[in-house]
């Protein structure tokens, strides 16, 4: 069964929602974390129900409720999103407010919207849905399960046109923690020079990126989606090259019909240390595209990836500022897209034109 990416929509650090350009106009910053460009949530959310949102949740509806926009489907068969950490500020939210009330006559909001199903939950709500209704807490895979669990009802005929995303959001709070575990800079950078600085940590990142996943051939597809595969522990060049040759090879690709490879580098040292031995051995006759300088680094970001893959292919356009060599074709055809969250949680993705 072939499936297709009918339509996408992408809230990012750059210009990405409901714009006509295609990262023509990349944004730079001068920081270590980049945050989400908010679009007019007006659009797409009650005025009254915006108040109550967190930024993740505002992010993922309407995000969501664009890319069904764009899919022209009004219902979708499931609901199913991917986040690592979830509400973070509704979270933080709550427990300061604990602290402050001594545990006593909690407002409840915070904590309801506190969980990590709460963005799928609030886009069923929105949409009347009650069709299936799941959300995927697997850190670094968390996406890329959601796309699984699709991939699986679609070819199951469980379901039809499913709305799939990844969302995640970063607080003060998150980016303090995990600075002191020394994923991010310890001073600011030009996003656009973070090749460049080869030292350790990267720059925080957030977003949501939606994607609406048939099984019915159109005109207006973006993309087929061919294949996903993840994995986990800490692994050499050596292994992954293997990995990669035997997810090719189910998917009856040569790596010579690949068009472009877009992998996680993200500036880091220890990081793009696997990165860079596959650019020399298995992918130095490969085009290469790198995405994490644009949206930073998040656990969901293979999201922002697949946006960006689908619409090069839908448009046949790698945009410049993406490119890491030159591309060798005009007309790309096959996207591999391959990243790892921190060289534990490694994900391929697999698509093609039309």
């Amino acid at each position: 069964m072939a499936i297709y990416i009918r339509s996408s929509a992408c809230i990012s650090p750059q210009k990405t929602f409901g714009s006509d350009g295609f990262l023509n106009e990349p944004v730079g910053y001068n920081a270590t974390r980049l945050p989400a460009i908010q679009p007019d949530y007006s659009r797409f959310i009650d005025a009254k129900s915006i108040r109550r949102m967190s930024h993740v949740i505002k992010m993922g509806v309407a995000a969501a409720k664009e890319c069904l926009d764009l899919s022209g489907i009004e219902m979708p068969g499931a609901v199913i999103t991917g986040t690592a950490l979830g509400c973070l500020e509704d979270t933080l939210t709550f427990m300061n407010r604990m602290i402050e009330m001594d545990e006593q006559m909690l407002p409840p909001t915070a904590f309801i919207q506190s969980t990590h199903n709460t963005v799928a939950a609030q886009i069923a709500l929105m949409l009347k849905c009650h069709n299936y209704n799941n959300t995927f807490v697997h850190k670094g895979i968390s996406f890329e399960s959601a796309l699984i669990d699709a991939i699986m009802l679609l070819k199951e005929e469980e379901a039809n046109d499913i709305l799939v995303g990844g969302v995640e959001e970063m607080t003060d709070a998150s980016y303090k923690v995990l600075s002191r575990l020394g994923l991010f800079k310890r001073w600011p950078l030009s996003n656009f020079e973070l090749f460049n600085t080869p030292t350790n940590g990267t720059i925080g990142g957030e977003g949501a990126s939606f994607f609406v996943l048939s099984d019915k051939a159109s005109e207006g597809n973006l993309a087929q989606f061919n294949g996903v595969e993840t994995f986990y522990g800490l692994r050499g060049s050596t292994e992954i090259e293997t990995k990669i040759n035997t997810f090719l090879l189910r998917h009856k690709v040569a790596l010579d019909d690949i068009d472009l490879v877009i992998t996680g580098r993200n500036g880091d040292v220890k990081n793009d240390a696997v990165y860079a031995q596959l650019n020399s051995s298995i992918f130095k006759s490969t085009s290469l595209a790198n995405y994490k300088h644009l949206c930073g680094e998040y656990p969901v970001s293979t999201s922002f990836a697949l946006w960006l893959a689908a619409n090069i292919l839908k448009k046949q356009i790698v945009p410049e500022i993406t490119k890491e060599r030159e591309v060798n074709t005009s007309a790309p055809k096959k996207i591999l897209i391959y990243n790892h969250y921190l060289n534990t949680y490694h994900s391929f993705l697999l698509i093609s034109v039309c």
